[in-house]
């Protein structure tokens, strides 16, 4: 084993709340040093490749998954510089107000520590310095904040078309704001809307830790250490800090670095395992865990998409994976609709003919000559538009450690995962209204994919008090002064919104904590 020089703040983990807090931390004068388990990645090695694109996905160890709704891992992590946000869609909402709230307000799931209103000024600087294209007046629903700084991205056929049914049904859409440029912005080019978004963005036009803070970051001298594979926290004798963090390098030997604030910025899978596993005789039950709650409250959104075929040329290969048109007309919660959940829908991605979203899996059931002519035909005249919709915190929903081990003898994670009815019934109308909106739309066949999983959130949930929660509402850890988490797997409830805007926003809040605070944490 050797240990490392000591900084001010390990932080482990490079995605989108890593990279944020590395930057504004770094900027603020402290040394700083990022730990990413995989491997490095460069804006001019990225290619627009279906198959280079799986490089992006997790290529960490083992998941186990169960449940009556396994949670699919692999698409959702990432594995390399800038971790999952390097492919992700750049979809960027704000949780609305309710969503805060539903404990207090409804009786069901759980409040968080913060309002919308103590977001709201940190939403509104992350989109000012990360660029989002939208129209804010044209989303009816969306809380009070700043106009986005960009116009929308355009709108192609595939939208023109479906929205016909929306108006047809008195449903109202707007532009889904996207943190991809419309515009040249801040020195990166505009989009030019091949639908690349998950190989990386090479021409920088998307928001990605690539192209926004780890660049701010390494200027103000922050250090990023890749294939740093981290295993356990190390804690003082005491028992009451935490002193640094083990890890295993490249070479796969033993090494830990020391630091007096230590921040898990891992993916929401990964930073429980953590936790889980650095337990010692002074915490039996690991890390920040004497509430017994790491791993528990797992959610997932609930996702379908609904397909169908006109007779117009949608020009589907156009636009950007994330959608052309929003519509947030049912994200009111309402216990009256039978259900409690929120729901949106994001209209005309842009498709290629095959991997895990493309043309070719809309119709799973086809083989041979019959694929041949679906692709021929769905690649002129198919649509799509994709519901997401909202689960409930659950204490069945949980991660725990493996009996299975990785390579270097420590317990793999294993998640248990299932949707509850609400998250059911709001899926099964949702899909049963996109039947509907695509008839009146014109489509001459109309069909529904499957219920799936979206995102993953919880598992060091925020809160008020040591007893029902991991953290407090800037993520510092209840139980060690020093300890943050960062990340969705602080929300206490998900909304049914794609969660990387509000991990902007809170890893931006936690930062300028740490460093108003730092003599008391720093000892």
């Amino acid at each position: 084993m050797k240990t490392i020089d000591k900084v001010d703040i390990v932080i482990v983990g490079s995605g989108a709340a890593g990279s944020v807090l590395a930057a504004k931390l770094a900027q603020g004068g402290k040394k700083v040093r990022i730990l990413e388990a995989g491997p490095e990645r460069v804006m001019n090695e990225l290619y627009s490749s279906q198959i280079w694109a799986r490089r992006l996905k997790w290529g960490g160890p083992s998941t186990e998954i169960d449940g009556k709704d396994p949670i699919g891992v692999n698409f959702k992590q990432g594995w390399g510089t800038g971790g999952g946000a390097m492919h992700h869609y750049a979809v960027w909402l704000r949780l609305q107000t309710e969503d805060f709230v539903m404990k207090s307000r409804f009786g069901r799931g759980l409040d968080w520590p913060v309002s919308y209103d103590d977001l709201q000024p940190f939403y509104d600087q992350i989109q000012k310095e990360v660029g989002i294209s939208g129209e804010a007046k044209a989303e009816v629903w969306r809380p009070a904040g700043e106009p986005y700084p960009m116009p929308p991205l355009p709108i192609f056929n595939q939208a023109r078309i479906i929205e016909r049914g929306f108006k047809k049904m008195g449903l109202r859409t707007a532009p889904v704001p996207l943190a991809i440029n419309s515009v040249r912005y801040n020195g990166r080019p505009a989009c030019i809307y091949d639908g690349w978004c998950d190989a990386g963005c090479p021409i920088f036009a998307l928001a990605n830790p690539l192209t926004v803070y780890l660049p701010q970051a390494i200027k103000a001298d922050a250090e990023i250490r890749h294939n740093s594979y981290v295993t356990r926290l190390i804690t003082n004798t005491e028992g009451d800090q935490v002193g640094g963090v083990e890890y295993y390098d490249a070479n796969g030997q033993r090494q830990v670095q020391e630091a007096s604030v230590v921040i898990l910025a891992a993916f929401t899978v990964q930073t429980p395992r953590i936790l889980l596993n650095s337990a010692t005789e002074k915490h039996i039950r690991g890390l920040a865990n004497s509430s017994g709650l790491v791993g528990k409250y797992i959610m997932a959104h609930t996702v379908g998409r609904v397909y169908g075929l006109f007779k117009e040329v949608t020009q589907n290969y156009i636009g950007v994976p994330g959608g052309q048109l929003l519509s947030q007309d049912h994200y009111a919660k309402d216990p009256e609709k039978g259900y409690l959940s929120s729901s949106q829908w994001v209209v005309a991605a842009s498709l290629k003919p095959n991997d895990l979203l493309g043309i070719a899996n809309g119709r799973r059931d086809l083989f041979g000559e019959p694929l041949h002519k679906f692709l021929n035909d769905a690649s002129k005249y198919l649509g799509t538009m994709t519901f997401l919709g909202e689960s409930l915190p659950s204490l069945q929903n949980r991660i725990v450690l493996s009996d299975k081990l990785d390579q270097y003898g420590l317990p793999l994670a294993r998640i248990s995962h299932g949707f509850g009815p609400d998250a059911v019934k709001c899926f099964e109308a949702g899909m049963s209204q996109g039947r509907e909106i695509l008839k009146a739309a014109g489509a001459d066949e109309v069909w529904l994919g499957g219920r799936n999983t979206a995102h993953i959130m919880g598992g060091t949930i925020m809160g008020r008090d040591a007893q029902s929660s991991v953290t407090n509402s800037y993520g510092q850890t209840h139980d060690l002064a020093n300890l943050f988490v960062a990340g969705s797997g602080l929300f206490p409830t998900v909304g049914a919104v794609n969660p990387t805007f509000t991990i902007h926003a809170l890893a931006l809040r936690s930062a300028q904590y740490v460093l108003k605070n730092w003599k008391n944490l720093a000892g």
